[in-house]
């Protein structure tokens, strides 16, 4: 169920009557693969944004504490924290999100979205592609048998002709005990992984090593694919040596392509914000990420990925995901306000706000979600643990209504009571804005047809 605070009757919308018809260059190893072929990508007539901003909430942020608060559960459900008003009528956030809360109108809700992984790395996965695994396994390691990143699909289906590149990640590559699958391309091929940058934004001296010339290597040397080869080696540690992989001479041509770019160098140069600006994001690595992911857009990126933190969390309370099952004297309810919710409330809202003012709002869609919520049930050590059976996802811009709200939970926040929505709706309505039918098909490394996403698009919540 669709609810505005204006006319909630009015906004009542059913899936099952809206139905959607029709028919990176820097990562890790890949051996040769069946080469996949090309698939016609169905536009949809509703579709506005050019671009999306992934802000991945790595460690799963509570539902039940930020966005879909149960104020009238009982004791040991109920949450610890107080609610606010915002600028959506009838609708409270957390105390601690007194800035976000005044642009919610700007943002859609969808409060039920599911799974059922509930292990980080399988969840994680899960939660980057809109695919789940065969099986819920904290071992999940990258495999060719596992669907690419949402980046590297809209790379593969509909790439950038504008000089930039079409997926580009940073500043972390996530893993929780492992690397957690789902940050690349996968069987698509090297070509179409993420531009993944490593280097902390927030740092006086970030800048791209990745796309610069060392000392006495010129342009004209580097166009020899010998020489270029050299570079590529000796700057990505983890690029595949193997002549053989799929897409390595187009990789290499990419490469040189942007080390030959102004565009992209200029891009990637935060120096050119003004001081108030920074300052406005703060600054913290994720502060100057979603800094970064603005500048990308405005450029011409097409799908930019944030991740939060490098790690899912645990005790501290000035770095890490949002892992706060609560450890000894160190609770989740002391490091919340602390770290996750301070960083949340001072990026969030600077970021839409900077899109609006630029006219890029319209244009860019942000999703904000981890890969699973928090039990509604608080635990012993006064938190809350894994819990993928209904939690919630923000999406903004992009042709989305604002102050929407998708889905309704029940009374304990536990699982979708009207609307649920899967993982692969939520996949495909990210596709639906950028205009790319979820039906569009891929080849997997056994050339086998399939759809890049297995849901419907969440139509609703657009205007």
């Amino acid at each position: 169920m669709l609810r505005s605070s204006f006319d909630a009757a009015a906004q009542l919308h059913r899936r099952d009557i809206l139905r959607v018809g029709g028919a990176g260059l820097l990562g890790l190893t890949f051996p040769k693969l069946l080469e996949a072929s090309e698939s016609q990508t169905i536009a949809s007539a509703a579709a506005k944004a050019k671009s999306v901003i992934f802000l991945f909430q790595w460690g799963g942020p509570s539902h039940v504490d930020t966005f879909d608060l149960k104020p009238n559960a009982p004791d040991g459900y109920r949450s610890h924290y107080d609610s606010i008003a915002t600028s959506v009528r009838g609708m409270r956030v957390v105390e601690h999100l007194p800035e976000t809360a005044k642009v919610m109108h700007k943002i859609a809700q969808i409060r039920t979205v599911h799974h059922t992984m509930n292990n980080h790395n399988s969840a994680g996965y899960t939660a980057l592609t809109g695919v789940e695994p065969a099986i819920d396994d904290q071992r999940l390691r990258e495999s060719l048998d596992l669907f690419p990143a949402y980046g590297s699909v809209v790379d593969k289906v509909a790439p950038s002709d504008n000089g930039m590149p079409t997926f580009v990640s940073f500043p972390y590559t996530i893993s929780d005990g492992s690397i957690t699958p789902g940050q690349r391309a996968s069987f698509l091929g090297k070509i179409h992984d993420p531009l993944f940058i490593s280097n902390d934004p927030n740092l006086p001296d970030f800048n791209l090593p990745q796309l610069s010339l060392p000392q006495g290597i010129s342009l004209d040397r580097l166009s020899e694919r010998r020489e270029l080869q050299k570079l590529i080696n000796s700057q990505a540690k983890a690029l595949d040596e193997s002549a053989a992989a799929q897409g390595l001479n187009a990789y290499y041509e990419r490469a040189l392509g942007m080390l030959n770019s102004s565009q992209v160098r200029e891009a990637f140069d935060l120096s050119q914000e003004p001081v108030e600006i920074r300052e406005a994001y703060g600054r913290t690595t994720y502060g100057q990420s979603c800094l970064l992911a603005r500048r990308l857009v405005e450029s011409g990126v097409k799908f930019v990925t944030a991740y939060f933190a490098r790690s899912i969390g645990g005790r501290s309370k000035t770095d890490g995901g949002w892992d706060t099952h609560g450890f000894d004297d160190t609770r989740m309810y002391e490091i919340l306000p602390e770290w996750h919710l301070p960083q949340t409330d001072h990026t969030l809202p600077v970021l839409l706000n900077d899109l609006e003012t630029r006219g890029l709002l319209d244009e860019t869609l942000v999703l904000w979600v981890g890969e699973f919520g928090r039990t509604p049930k608080i635990n012993k050590n006064i938190s809350r643990d894994h819990w993928p059976k209904c939690y919630t996802a923000l999406l903004a811009g992009g042709g989305t209504r604002g102050g929407a709200v998708y889905g309704t939970s029940d009374r304990h926040g536990a699982v979708p009571d009207v609307d649920p929505v899967t993982v692969g709706d939520l996949a495909a309505t990210v596709y639906y804005a950028l205009g790319i039918s979820h039906e569009t098909e891929i080849r997997d490394n056994l050339n086998r047809p399939l759809p890049i996403a297995k849901g419907r698009p969440v139509t609703e919540i657009f205007g």
